[in-house]
C-alpha cells in the first residue's frame, strides 16, 4: 500500500484568517458595485434627522424614490413607525420586440422611533415633498387612547 504524500505548503492554513481571505481577495469582491445596484439600494437606507424645539421633534427622512403612496405612518403603543415598500420593472425590447433586458426588484424598509405612549396618530403631522418626509411630533401630549391608527401624510 503506498502512502499519501501532501505538500503542507499546498494547503490553506485551516486554522487562521488565511481561508476567508483568500476567498474574498478574489477579483470579483474587489470589482466597484454597477451604479443600478446601489441606485436600487439607496431608497432602503431611510437616513434620519431629528431637531428637537420647545414644542417637539421635527423628523427629516430621506425617502428617495418612493411616492407618497408607498409611504406608511403609524404610531402604536408608544412607538412611530415608518415604513415604506415599492417595486419596480424595466423592460427593454429589441426591433424584433425580443427581450434584451427585463428587470424586476421590489424592496421594503422600515424604522421605529420611540415617542411615548400619550403621543397618538392625530398628534403627529407628515409631509412628503421631493423624496424627504418632514414629520412633526409633540414633546408632550395630554390626550389618549386610539392606538394604531395610520398618520395622513400631506404633499
Amino acid at each position: 500500500m503506498k502512502g499519501i504524500v501532501i505538500d503542507m505548503a499546498m494547503l490553506p492554513a485551516l486554522f487562521d484568517d488565511t481561508v476567508m481571505s483568500d476567498v474574498f481577495s478574489d477579483p470579483f469582491f474587489t470589482q466597484p458595485v454597477p451604479s443600478h445596484f446601489s441606485a436600487m439600494m439607496a431608497p432602503t437606507t431611510m437616513t434620519t434627522d431629528i431637531k428637537e424645539s420647545d414644542k417637539g421633534y421635527d423628523l427629516t427622512i430621506d425617502m428617495p424614490g418612493f411616492s407618497k403612496d408607498d409611504i406608511s405612518v403609524s404610531v402604536d403603543g408608544g412607538y412611530l413607525t415608518v415604513s415604506g415598500e415599492q417595486s419596480g420593472k424595466h423592460d427593454e425590447k429589441g426591433e424584433d420586440g425580443k427581450f434584451l433586458r427585463r428587470e424586476r426588484y421590489a424592496g421594503s424598509c422600515s424604522r421605529s422611533y420611540y415617542v411615548g405612549e400619550a403621543v397618538t396618530s392625530k398628534d403627529v403631522t407628515a409631509h412628503y415633498e421631493n423624496g424627504t418626509l418632514h414629520l412633526l411630533v409633540p414633546k408632550k401630549v395630554e390626550s389618549s387612547v386610539e392606538q394604531g391608527e395610520k398618520v395622513q401624510i400631506e404633499g
